[in-house]
């Protein structure tokens, strides 16, 4: 029988896979990022919501723990929506490539969130990882929004990854999950009344869109956020840090296979994205020789 440690990291992987085909789903949904997250996150809350009702799970919290959902709930909205914004104004394997920078923000974030001493091997890792960017940034300079949006997502992915590993010692993933989502919803309704507002073309959805978005929202989202906020209570932010930096291998070997020409770069961005790739999982097996030590 697997122990729970093994079932997370099999479960983490599935995962994995999973978000990869995210970026995926991202390519082919035409909406432009805002309104893209936006449903995919109220369609999630909806489907979520249904779950608790069958399961009879109780959402009742106290205000300070609901408040911190929701703005933890922020963080990962806004890191959805750099995302996708990378996507659609560059391409997925740059997307991609650069989200795997998570590992190494996690690397900085962890030590002073949980006022841990930074560990010097990590930040000369970290000095590898920005010449693996810096390779990728000369060579694909035309993209240079899409990497600086995709950076950004990685840092918000990084920070949401150790916020939560807080919370899911006390609660239950489905709760965590779902509040989470609505925090997204309602900060990101907040902004667009704000702005552009709700008008009758916000809510034009093609069919196929409509599709991706029920695929996005139950498969990748709902089902893969409550199931990577369980994991976390058999592994550290930094494993799950870890593990998530082989979407970026998914990621690029299905939009290969899908989009073809589309997402051909040149050699020197293989070279940029192997050298980044690498150095994190350097990092990762050092680590764990270290914590076994």
């Amino acid at each position: 029988m697997l122990s729970d440690n093994t079932k997370s990291h099999l479960q983490l992987h599935w995962i994995v896979f999973l978000w990869g085909f995210t970026a995926i789903l991202g390519r082919l949904i035409t909406l432009d990022a805002l309104p893209l997250v936006w449903f995919r996150m109220l369609f999630a809350v909806i489907f979520i919501f249904i779950y608790t009702k069958i399961k009879k799970i109780s959402l009742k919290l106290s205000k300070k723990i609901l408040l911190k959902f929701l703005v933890a709930g922020l963080i990962i909205a806004l890191h959805w929506f750099t995302f996708f914004r990378a996507i659609k104004v560059s391409n997925i394997s740059i997307t991609l490539a650069c989200l795997s920078t998570g590992a190494f923000f996690t690397s900085i974030i962890e030590p002073i969130f949980y006022k841990k001493k930074v560990i010097w091997y990590e930040i000369f890792f970290g000095l590898i990882v920005v010449f693996g960017l810096a390779i990728i940034f000369n060579v694909e300079g035309k993209y240079k929004e899409g990497i600086l949006l995709a950076l950004i997502s990685a840092f918000l992915s990084a920070s949401f990854a150790v916020i939560n590993s807080t919370f899911v010692k006390d609660h239950k993933p489905t709760i965590i999950s779902f509040y989470e989502l609505l925090g997204g919803v309602l900060f990101f309704t907040i902004f667009i009344l704000g702005t552009s507002g709700f008008d009758s073309n916000f809510f034009q959805i093609t069919s196929n869109d409509f599709m991706y978005l029920m695929i996005l929202s139950s498969v990748c989202t709902a089902y893969a956020f409550i199931t990577s906020t369980s994991v976390m209570k058999f592994l550290s932010p930094y494993t799950v840090m870890l593990t998530i930096n082989l979407e970026p291998i998914y990621g690029i070997v299905l939009a290969i296979i899908i989009f073809k020409d589309k997402e051909q770069m040149s050699s020197a961005f293989y070279v940029g994205a192997a050298v980044i790739l690498i150095t994190v999982i350097l990092n990762g097996i050092i680590k764990s020789r270290h914590k076994a030590s």
